[in-house]
């Protein structure tokens, strides 16, 4: 059985200035973006659309500022809403970590809003640009959470090989969970989508896959992490993450509905 290696949180001392590895990870996220979007932008569909180097500029610096306060706000009002409001200097606090993907989901949406009417861009191929870009980054949040000894998994096996004792809990063997949302959440869901982006796909399909693979793996990972708060539906408990994540799922699969539909109607229209 394993032991959390409970690594420093902070990486770096420069005086009385100190650099988190949490932090890092957040800087980590946002080089990725620009990496794979410049390797997006030369994907002969994608350069159709006569995308430029200073459009992923751009759209850093609002995602970074929806991610930055989506989260933060989604994990005060989704997850711990009374010590916040009971303490709410430490809101500002974000380096200790603790950043809602939901919060920060619906964050990115709202920004890139804001960006495609400042660019006059259709803001469905803006989601449908930027879904790619996005699991690694979660999964590079993931990893802080883990530095941070954050979201402890369930009880586990002591027979399994990577159950382990998790700092600040209980002696109990726990399953890894930010490990566990890295490869499936962050690295797993990249690969498919990255994938499926890879040819012309109708509008808005690719933001809707994201999101539903997303909403699924992110429903199946919550049965190895300790929840939050759960409900009681038909006689089984489903944590916070899974009801956060079922309407991503559901809407999901009505916007691929839609899209693939949207499309037919438009080919038989050219057709015609």
């Amino acid at each position: 059985m394993l032991i959390h290696p409970m690594p420093n949180p902070i990486a770096l001392s420069l005086g009385p200035v100190q650099i988190h590895w949490y932090g890092l990870m957040y800087v980590l996220a946002f080089a990725l973006f620009i990496a794979l979007g410049r390797v997006r932008i030369r994907q002969p569909h994608i350069a159709a659309l006569a995308w430029k180097n200073v459009d992923l500029d751009d759209m850093l610096f609002y995602g970074m500022l929806g991610v930055v306060l989506g989260g933060r706000l989604g994990e005060v009002l989704f997850y711990r809403p009374g010590y916040f409001f009971a303490h709410p200097l430490e809101i500002l606090q974000v380096w200790h970590g603790g950043m809602s993907f939901h919060g920060g989901f619906i964050g990115v949406m709202l920004a890139m809003a804001f960006w495609a009417r400042k660019s006059g861009r259709n803001l469905l191929d803006v989601y449908d640009f930027i879904a790619p870009l996005v699991p690694l980054g979660y999964a590079c949040g993931r990893l802080g959470n883990f530095i941070n000894a954050e979201l402890p998994g369930r009880v586990a096996d002591a027979s399994l090989p990577w159950a382990m004792i998790w700092p600040n809990v209980d002696a109990l063997p726990r399953h890894p969970s930010p490990i566990y949302q890295l490869l499936v959440d962050g690295l797993l869901v990249f690969v498919l989508l990255w994938l499926y982006a890879r040819k012309e796909r109708p509008r808005l399909a690719v933001g809707a896959m994201y999101t539903l693979l997303y909403g699924c793996a992110r429903f199946f990972t919550e049965y190895f992490r300790t929840p939050d708060w759960e409900v009681e539906f038909a006689g089984f408990n489903i944590s916070s993450g899974q009801v956060l994540s079922l309407p991503m799922i559901v809407g999901a699969l009505v916007l691929l509905a839609w899209a693939y539909r949207d499309k037919g109607t438009r080919t038989a229209r050219a057709l015609a």
